[in-house]
């Protein structure tokens, strides 16, 4: 892997209130950026807007915004989306949720990517959603239901990349939040890796927000991260390059 295709891997979330501050971050990352994730903060913030302007730049966007609702209401927000010309959507992995986007995506570049536990949670957690399953059961299950409704990828943690390599179709692209270097503050998330740790598990696409923009220097801390990666690949179980 060159530093070109791993930096083509690397989303870099944009996890900030206003869109001034999100240009910020995009204007010192420079061209060692080329994937930015706009989540519900940025969205509710006016952040949908930076996604032509990203697009313009060169620059892909995946937009995390998790939709779940009646089928009707997401086919339809899903349909306004694929307008915005965003790379990847997610939804949660619930059939009905996952059925509608597809259908509303179908014919056009919007990958609809299936979130399928929480990097946040745990056992207990689910547990205490009333949940009958523990996390990497859920995880499977969501997986196959996902792979069934024919969505691009799945969002999962770096934890459960190697075992979904083994039960799902290798083309399902593998998104992996709660990536932390070595070392750093783990925060409210409770299934995390390192960048090297999740491409050796199979992660196609790293989503990497704090480590990276409350850095001294975002730039230095994204070339880094981009530099792990490409040392890691030749010990991943995917080596193909991604679309």
């Amino acid at each position: 892997m060159t530093t070109k295709d791993a930096a083509e891997r690397l989303i870099v979330a944009l996890d900030v209130p206003d869109l001034e501050t999100a240009s910020g971050w995009v204007a010192a990352l420079g061209d060692s950026v080329t994937f930015y994730k706009i989540g519900m903060e940025l969205a509710c913030g006016g952040g949908l807007a930076l996604v032509d302007e990203l697009r313009r730049a060169g620059k892909r966007v995946f937009l995390d915004l998790k939709l779940h609702d009646i089928p009707n209401t997401v086919e339809r927000a899903t349909a306004r989306i694929v307008a915005l010309g965003a790379t990847f959507l997610t939804v949660h992995a619930y059939p009905q949720t996952m059925a509608a986007a597809v259908a509303a995506a179908k014919g056009s570049r919007l990958g609809i990517l299936a979130v399928t536990v929480l990097t946040s949670a745990d056992d207990a957690d689910l547990r205490d959603a009333g949940y009958a399953f523990n996390v990497r059961d859920l995880v499977a299950r969501r997986a196959r239901q996902a792979e069934a409704a024919e969505v691009a990828g799945l969002v999962a943690s770096a934890s459960e990349a190697a075992f979904l390599k083994g039960i799902v179709d290798d083309n399902l692209k593998l998104v992996t939040p709660g990536i932390r270097p070595a070392g750093e503050i783990i925060g409210d998330q409770k299934r995390v890796a390192t960048p090297a740790g999740a491409i050796e598990n199979g992660a196609d696409y790293l989503v990497v927000g704090r480590p990276i923009t409350a850095a001294k220097d975002p730039r230095a801390a994204a070339e880094a991260i981009i530099a792990e990666m490409v040392e890691a690949l030749p010990n991943s179980r995917t080596r193909r390059r991604l679309a």
